[in-house]
């Protein structure tokens, strides 16, 4: 039976957000192709009519999670309340992709890396449009440390077994953004 151009294009994108998905809550090494395809609803079989091997999907599915990532806006400290929240540590898979695959990233291929690092790019670039400083040196200065701080804070919040000291970790990277004061993000 043949498939429409656009149940292709539906099927292709069932598959990325579901490895998407799954790579961020698992990791890429603990997720196979067929639990992928069974999370996007289709059969194992017809993987190698999307991607040529699980290298392939692993790229796509990143830059599919990167390009929908949501832009941080001009308002810096919002931006850090939300990231920098209980909600987002604990929604790994649904969360953001280079605190959850940044670690394995490094080791996968040369296309891995090079989303990564565009993905960085342009987040410095983002969050330089609302950071604090006088000049654009000053601004992404603070952007590249105050996204360094985030991503090192979910990624330490999400390694304690000691809820207190999780919340006190993303507590604290906001204080210390020097934005949002350690009381006053949102309570989920």
């Amino acid at each position: 039976m043949k498939v429409s151009r656009e149940q292709v294009a539906e099927n292709r994108r069932k598959i990325l957000d579901a490895a998407g998905r799954l790579f961020r809550e698992r990791g890429y090494e603990a997720v196979t192709v067929a639990e992928v395809m069974k999370a996007a609803g289709l059969t194992h079989g017809a993987f190698y009519g999307y991607f040529s091997s699980k290298d392939d999907l692993i790229a796509q599915a990143l830059a599919h999670v990167l390009a929908a990532s949501v832009a941080p806006g001009k308002d810096l400290s919002r931006y850090a309340a939300a990231y920098l929240s209980a909600k987002h540590r604990e929604d790994r898979a649904g969360g953001c992709a280079v605190a959850g695959l940044g670690g394995e990233s490094v080791r996968q291929s040369a296309d891995v890396r090079k989303m990564m690092t565009e993905a960085l790019r342009r987040q410095i670039e983002r969050l330089s449009q609302g950071a604090p400083g006088a000049t654009a040196e000053e601004r992404r200065r603070a952007a590249i440390g105050s996204w360094a701080a985030m991503v090192g804070a979910v990624v330490l919040s999400r390694l304690a077994d000691d809820p207190s000291l999780a919340d006190e970790v993303l507590a604290e990277t906001r204080a210390w953004i020097g934005r949002v004061p350690a009381d006053a993000a949102p309570q989920d």
